[in-house]
């Protein structure tokens, strides 16, 4: 019996191998360069939100710290002028410490308040608007203060009733004032008496969109101004905005931006660890400038 012969399949009848859509040209390459822009995209929304929390937990902590460093500081030398009777009375410096205010009833101690009333200004503490008197002297002293960053010293006016004292020292004594009146930015104070105090914050804790005004009659004789102030700049208003800061922020970006590229570039041709250790300083200190000109762009009352 012979036996059947097998024939050998032809090479047509061979499947053919189909290939997967991934390993193709165009589906693949297209595929790859969606996931990359994606992760681009993801890369830059993450740095965002990042910058975005550092600056909020800048505003809300690290900007007190920043201005109680100054009020310490400041205190001190103050404190040294008022003893060496060298503190200012009339015209002063831009930023220099003009008088220490004290309110018991919201908790302010030994608070040192700044000539000026720009948002560069009272990151250091309440600010004296430089066209007014100061306080004790004969005349309307305006004081503006912070409700809710770089240390919120006026954060709890809204607490002071009618009958509540207030104290201010400056190179011409200690004074007392009474609080007596209330008012806002829709509503003035609409007071009689010529020597007086107003205290002027923020009505939000948040981005403020209008002014609280405390009103306060000096209790006894006021002393003499010796007069020459400087009339008032725009940023010097409530609720203003330091457009001056822009400028700088500018720089600092670019300063910020500089440095993050050196750390890369430094990175590829030492070790990794050693780069980033050593330019972190560098990159913190320019990212806390740059949040400073960036709060400086706020309410000068926020």
């Amino acid at each position: 019996m012979t036996a059947p012969v097998l024939e050998k399949p032809s090479p047509a009848a061979a499947p053919v191998p189909v290939p997967h859509p991934a390993s193709t040209g165009d589906g693949g390459s297209g595929r790859t360069v969606g996931r990359v822009r994606f992760l681009q995209a993801a890369w830059a929304v993450s740095l965002l939100a990042a910058l975005t929390l550092g600056f909020v937990g800048y505003l809300f902590t690290l900007s007190h710290v920043q201005q109680k460093h100054f009020q310490s500081t400041a205190y001190k030398s103050y404190r040294d002028q008022l003893g060496k009777a060298t503190a200012p009375t009339g015209r002063a410096a831009d930023g220099a410490p003009v008088a220490l205010l004290d309110i018991p009833a919201i908790g302010l101690h030994r608070s040192v308040v700044v000539e000026g009333t720009t948002g560069r200004d009272l990151m250091r503490g309440p600010g004296h608007r430089r066209d007014t008197a100061l306080p004790g002297q004969t005349g309307v002293a305006v004081l503006f203060g912070r409700g809710a960053t770089f240390g919120a010293p006026f954060g709890r006016l809204t607490e002071l009733r009618v009958g509540d004292r207030i104290q201010a020292t400056t190179g011409q004594g200690t004074f007392t004032y009474t609080v007596n009146v209330y008012g806002d930015q829709d509503h003035p104070i609409a007071d009689p008496a010529r020597n007086r105090l107003v205290l002027v914050t923020g009505d939000s804790d948040w981005i403020p969109g209008s002014t609280v005004m405390i009103g306060a009659r000096l209790d006894g004789d006021p002393v003499a101004n010796p007069g020459g102030r400087p009339a008032t700049v725009p940023y010097d208003k409530a609720l203003a905005a330091d457009k001056g800061a822009l400028a700088a922020l500018q720089l600092w970006t670019l300063g910020l931006l500089g440095a993050v590229v050196a750390a890369v570039v430094l990175a590829r041709h030492w070790h990794r660890s050693a780069a980033y250790l050593s330019l972190a300083p560098v990159v913190g200190a320019l990212l806390w400038a740059v949040y400073e000109n960036a709060a400086a762009l706020l309410p000068n009352l926020y």
